[in-house]
């Protein structure tokens, strides 16, 4: 595929990519790659098969992120060099901006931030000798056909979410954590109730205004649960690579999640407090009872100390969770419960599943 790239005279910048047909992961991070990275890029070094497999399930994660990002800036972030693609819902992007003014260029600065992290993890392992992810083949789920959206086939389905959103009493808590085994109710029960869209399916779901304001709503949420999960996801695997070379690209990548997590948590917040007339979702205000106090004031959005490692520890503010046994499997499924697959093949499922559990057999020094 890179040497086809190639002698089709493609450019191998991210931006070229975009601007041409083949406006997926898969082709951008082949196209990186067939411009030619010297093999030995980082000589010196050397990769187990256990950081190798890391490198590969996050290169895939990554790429399976920035498919659901560029959906959500095809249609609600802004569309430029940088990001190409879509030409904007304008209802849906007045919808989003009623949680922030600003929301269209954080789309797009997450989007940006995606593609960088496929495309350096699949240029580092090529720069070893060993196998990039290419998800490419598996581009067979529809585009939203709304207005704005590219009518190109996707990897993920922003279509039909069922959204956990217990991240947000999970951070609030001072007396739990994951790691102990402990659980937490979400903050938006309807949104675990069935299947919603985050994205306009159609140019129908523009309205009414409760509607369309819901479909934001339920992506703001989605940002959220989607980038919490990466937080967790680098530390977790990080305490099983052996390279320092590998364990530098997971301490130096995984940040950037965080700061999209604070950011995404920040801005659900602010989601306008409704009931969706189409099937009867709720968004309760947030700052009122049932709810309000600590546990779930919106502008609590830094990480209560809570329990680490053991009980008998002072409390600590923590990324949470942060177990390393299990957790690419974690993630894979967390990604699957949600929807984002619904309409995927077999063989996708059988790819992610073996991903996963390559990541999760990596042990140190092996």
């Amino acid at each position: 595929m890179w040497h086809q790239m190639k002698s089709l005279g493609y450019s191998a910048s991210r931006r070229s990519f975009l601007r041409t047909g083949l406006a997926s992961p898969g082709a951008i991070g082949a196209g990186l790659l067939a411009n030619g990275l010297p093999s030995m890029a980082f000589a010196g070094s050397t990769l187990t098969h256990g950081d190798i497999d890391i490198l590969r399930f996050l290169s895939a994660a990554e790429i399976l992120e920035t498919d659901l990002w560029q959906q959500y800036n095809e249609l609600g972030g802004i569309q430029d060099a940088e990001v190409p693609g879509g030409t904007g819902s304008k209802a849906y992007t007045l919808a989003l901006q009623e949680l922030d003014a600003d929301m269209p260029q954080y789309i797009h600065d997450n989007t940006e931030d995606e593609f960088t992290h496929f495309t350096f993890i699949n240029a580092y392992l090529v720069s070893k000798g060993a196998e990039p992810v290419n998800l490419a083949q598996f581009r067979a789920l529809p585009s939203s056909t709304a207005t704005g959206a590219q009518k190109i086939k996707r990897l993920t389905n922003l279509m039909q979410l069922t959204v956990d959103t217990s991240w947000w009493t999970r951070y609030r808590s001072r007396t739990k954590n994951p790691d102990f085994g402990d659980t937490f109710p979400p903050a938006i029960p309807g949104l675990t109730q069935g299947k919603f869209p985050a994205i306009p399916r159609s140019d129908a779901d523009l309205k009414p205004k409760d509607h369309i304001q819901a479909i934001a709503n339920t992506a703001a949420f989605h940002f959220a649960t989607i980038e919490q999960g990466g937080t967790s996801l680098y530390p977790a695997l990080a305490q099983r690579v052996t390279n320092v070379e590998v364990l530098r690209i997971l301490l130096s990548i995984g940040p950037t999640e965080t700061a999209h997590f604070q950011t995404w948590h920040d801005k659900a917040g602010n989601a306008v407090p409704l009931t969706d007339p189409t099937n009867g979702l709720v968004f309760p205000d947030l700052n009122k009872p049932p709810f309000g106090g600590e546990d779930f004031q919106t502008n609590l959005i830094m990480p209560e100390p809570t329990i680490f490692l053991s009980r008998s520890f002072p409390v600590c503010s923590i990324i949470r969770p942060t177990e390393t046994q299990g957790a690419a499997m974690a993630a894979a499924n967390a990604l699957t419960a949600s929807g984002l697959f619904i309409g995927q093949s077999p063989a996708f499922f059988a790819t992610l599943r073996d991903l996963a559990t390559r990541a999760d057999m990596a042990q140190r020094g092996v």
